[in-house]
């Protein structure tokens, strides 16, 4: 299986180079100061920019975006940039909100990437919730992306979107079969929402990593932002003792995960 090439841009934004295929997840490229609203009064600001601006990426084949619906995840200068990429493919709501040949997915759904003299890719739609079970209407849709290389069995890359630990997902990585994992972390609490919690904290991190097993843990979306409750410094030592490969990338510098 070839070693992908990651780079780090910020928060969730990270250009995946696989096979010849070049794949820019969640793209944010605003610089930091705003303050951003996420509905219900739940606001957060943006406190580091991005390392990369998207005339420094290149050809972009395609758009992997968890989810629409929140500035940390697609802000206005990503939403700009839709357009530039070979494609984009988010979720099923998303897809209809984004219009413009947006490919939309249900967990479970596949698309392919397809190009002369370049191995075929199928993107697969895994399960997220972005949040407990009570307030995922609110929320909204997120899902992550596995991606395989036509001719292997396991995932290359797999990208887990912004979510918690629960049993949709555990039915899901008991199912595959991962190379490197990204993961979203962050631990998100808001003000407003009190001790909600929105994505993964220390402790699902460390369940996620010891049932998927990967070769390689990339965490991402754990820095940036004023609504993360745990930052790499408390993270760290929880994956280390794992015993996973775990690559805290520098932001802006190409590294090869092999």
């Amino acid at each position: 299986m070839p070693a992908p090439t990651l780079t780090h841009i910020g928060g969730p934004t990270l250009l995946i180079e696989l096979d010849g295929w070049r794949l820019l997840t969640d793209p944010t490229f605003e610089a930091p100061g705003r303050r951003y609203h996420f509905g219900y009064g739940a606001r957060a600001r943006k406190v580091t920019g991005p390392a990369l601006q998207p005339a420094d990426l290149g050809t972009v084949d395609a758009v992997l975006l968890s989810h629409d619906q929140h500035a940390d995840n697609l802000d206005d200068a990503g939403r700009a940039f839709l357009p530039a990429a070979g494609r984009v493919v988010t979720t099923a709501s998303g897809a209809r909100r984004l219009g413009g040949g947006t490919v939309g997915l249900l967990a479970g759904e596949t698309t392919v990437l397809q190009a002369p003299g370049r191995p075929t890719l199928t993107i697969t739609a895994t399960p997220g919730r972005h949040g407990p079970t009570f307030i995922h209407q609110i929320v909204g849709e997120v899902i992550g992306f596995a991606i395989t290389v036509d001719g292997s069995d396991a995932t290359a890359v797999w990208i887990s979107g912004d979510t918690v630990l629960y049993d949709g997902l555990r039915d899901a990585i008991d199912a595959m079969d991962v190379d490197v994992a990204v993961l979203h972390l962050g631990a998100v609490t808001f003000g407003v929402t009190g001790p909600v919690r929105f994505t993964l904290d220390t402790t699902e991190a460390v369940a996620v990593v010891d049932l998927l097993r990967p070769r390689v843990v990339v965490p991402v979306h754990y820095e940036g932002w004023s609504h993360f409750r745990e930052n790499r410094d408390v993270f760290e030592p929880a994956l280390v003792a794992t015993g996973a490969d775990v690559r805290w990338l520098t932001p802006g510098e190409a590294t090869e995960v092999g």
